[in-house]
């Protein structure tokens, strides 16, 4: 096997801390979290890079088996998460993240492929992805790898 060959594998425990990082360095420009703080201000004393990275502890804990890591010679260069629903068989990509050196090289859509394989493999008939009007990558990319669009979303948030 080349070194550098991309490898897609299972998460590990010593993987979460990478994968924050790469969560806060890929959502600077496109998290519903970074727009709020931008208009408000800090939550609950809390940046959104906090509060974003958080999210990645709860995609751990609800389907760590369902995370998988993109490596190139030993780094880690990305990674996408996926949730399960056995009853409606919908499964979720809740997030997913590439190093800004190797975007453009189709990881993104190598994770992407590999996910679907993993939620066909658990039984999902369907997936489902989201992304913000803000993101021309997702907006690009989702239908590319067969994404419908079926909804759009608008989050309001007001001062108490």
């Amino acid at each position: 096997m080349d070194p550098d060959e991309l490898v897609i594998r299972p998460y590990r425990e010593s993987d979460r801390g990478r994968l924050k990082e790469l969560t806060i360095a890929s959502f600077v420009n496109v998290s519903i979290d970074r727009n709020i703080e931008a208009t408000f201000g800090l939550m609950g004393g809390t940046t959104w890079q906090e509060r974003k990275a958080a999210h990645i502890d709860d995609d751990i804990a609800a389907n760590a088996t369902g995370i998988l890591v993109a490596e190139q010679a030993g780094e880690i260069i990305g990674y996408i998460t996926t949730t399960i629903d056995r009853h409606t068989k919908l499964g979720r990509i809740p997030n997913m993240a590439v190093d800004e050196r190797f975007r453009g090289r189709g990881i993104g859509a190598r994770l992407i492929e590999a996910s679907l394989a993993y939620l066909r493999g658990e039984g999902m008939t369907h997936a489902k992805i989201e992304t913000l009007e803000q993101n021309p990558v997702g907006l690009h990319l989702y239908p590319k790898m067969g994404f419908v669009e079926v909804a759009r979303q608008v989050h309001f948030v007001r001062k108490l």
